[in-house]
């Protein structure tokens, strides 16, 4: 079958930014969507894929740069996938995540909402993650064409997937994302298992040894690594943690975990402590969290602190409320506003989590909390209102995908005063709010940035009832 080959569009202007933080071109009538490219390039584009309503095209030749454009810091840009933004200014950034904001309030949810707060910026725009993982692969990317293979030990990698290849990895060498130790805790992983002959994944075959490696830190000084192995032979993947503990000083809890299924997610899997205590503690205005290797808590500890007080300055509490709080996770919201609120019940559907979040609790002497775990929808239900009290408060953090209609409904009927919505994807939360907007109003909305040089952000909105 012969190859379908698409056209060159020269010299068309890069106008904006649009989904996944790719540069947006028109021409006539069609809208192309050209990655790495920023708003004011003029670029050659050749298009690679043909959809319905769009195109897709990478950057053939550059013309003029834009004025927005500054050198990418990481070697790896443009091929791991991730911080796809390092080439714009960051204040530029900042402009576009507020627009992004904008564009699914006005677009997706059609409702009416005041002028956006100015965006929250990170105060680190390099190395503000507290958790990493990497994936081992004897299929390791090869980013010179002209490299020659001199032996199976030059084709593993220990970093990132490809975009688009389940089976490639690139090897990183240098990582902005995390602090040291993380870059290198890995890079020393990487060169004992290979003087040790202990084996990389296969993702074709599964097989091989190594899976992941992650990494977490905590803004008390703590660094916890986790070690994923595919077979149950603990004595290798202890004999590599020892080696990573004399090492590494700083390194005060070690795990592995193993997992022999096709899927990388190990929520489901028990984790095995090596040496160190069970958790990681975090803290923010006094209080203690403790996080569990496979425990939920921000990836930007910084701008956790700014995401959880503008969520309490939002609720505007004066002491007397009854606060809901879905979704509640490790219960880090629900603790934070506990000492503002009257009562806060905390709902979640993962029981460990709840687990966590009573232990949090208990840590930081709080009495005024309680959590449960279950659907939320077949929680909070009549009998649940009556027995816990009318909430004057509704604090939602819900997943990427948002609320299930039903919950918005189940909302809607109890009626709350407040509702403070928290949320990473502004395009789910605006189709949420949608449907609360016959019986409340959006007073506020707060984009908070945890994810510089990428396009995500999160957003803080309050709905008032009417």
């Amino acid at each position: 079958m012969a190859k379908k080959i698409f056209p060159i569009y020269e010299k068309i202007e890069i106008t904006d930014a649009g989904a996944e933080g790719k540069g947006i071109a028109r021409v006539d009538d069609l809208v192309i969507f050209v990655p790495y490219t920023a708003p004011g390039d003029i670029v050659d584009v050749k298009i690679i894929k043909k959809k319905k309503s769009f195109l897709e095209g990478r950057v053939h030749n550059l013309h003029r740069t834009s004025s927005m454009r500054i050198e990418p810091f990481c070697s790896h840009f443009g091929l791991c996938g991730g911080c796809t933004w390092q080439h714009v200014n960051y204040e530029h950034q900042l402009d576009f995540k507020k627009k992004q904001v904008e564009n699914a309030f006005k677009r997706i949810g059609k409702f009416e909402f005041p002028p956006l707060l100015p965006v929250i910026a990170s105060p680190s725009s390099t190395y503000y993650r507290n958790k990493l993982e990497y994936t081992f692969s004897n299929r390791r990317w090869l980013t010179d064409p002209e490299h020659i293979v001199d032996s199976e030990r030059d084709m593993y990698g220990l970093g990132f997937h490809l975009p688009g290849l389940f089976d490639r990895i690139l090897d990183i060498e240098t990582c902005y994302l995390q602090p040291e130790p993380s870059n290198s805790i890995r890079l020393e992983t990487k060169k004992f298992a290979l003087e040790n002959n202990i084996t990389f994944y296969d993702h074709r075959r599964r097989t091989g040894f190594l899976r992941n490696l992650l990494i977490r830190n905590s803004n008390t000084g703590e660094v916890m690594v986790i070690l994923v192995v595919n077979t149950n032979k603990p004595e290798k993947a202890m004999h590599i943690l020892s080696h990573l503990g004399d090492k590494f000083p700083a390194i005060t809890n070690l795990f592995y975990i193993i997992n022999s299924k096709l899927n990388d997610s190990i929520s489901d899997l028990e984790p095995v402590l090596f040496a160190g205590k069970p958790y990681l503690t975090e803290e923010m205005e006094g209080l203690r969290f403790r996080v569990g290797p496979l425990s939920f808590y921000q990836t930007n500890s910084q701008q956790a602190y700014q995401l959880y007080t503008t969520a309490r300055d939002f609720a505007e509490l004066k002491g007397n409320e009854r606060v809901y709080d879905l979704y509640t996770g490790a219960g880090t919201i629900a603790n934070f506003v506990a000492a503002r609120a009257n009562r806060v019940i905390g709902i979640e559907y993962v029981e460990a989590a709840v687990k966590d979040a009573v232990v949090n609790s208990q840590c930081n002497n709080i009495q005024n909390t309680e959590f449960y775990y279950g659907d939320i929808l077949s929680v909070i239900d009549d009998d649940f209102v009556a027995t816990h009290g009318h909430p004057d408060v509704i604090i939602t953090d819900p997943p990427r995908a948002g609320m299930h209609e039903g919950v918005i409904n189940k909302i809607a009927s109890i009626a709350p005063e407040k509702i403070v919505y928290v949320s990473c994807n502004p395009a789910t939360q605006a189709r949420d709010i949608s449907l609360l907007t016959h019986i409340y109003s959006v007073e506020k909305v707060q984009p908070v940035d945890m994810f510089p040089h990428t396009n995500h952000i999160e957003n803080v909105a309050l709905l008032r009832r009417k």
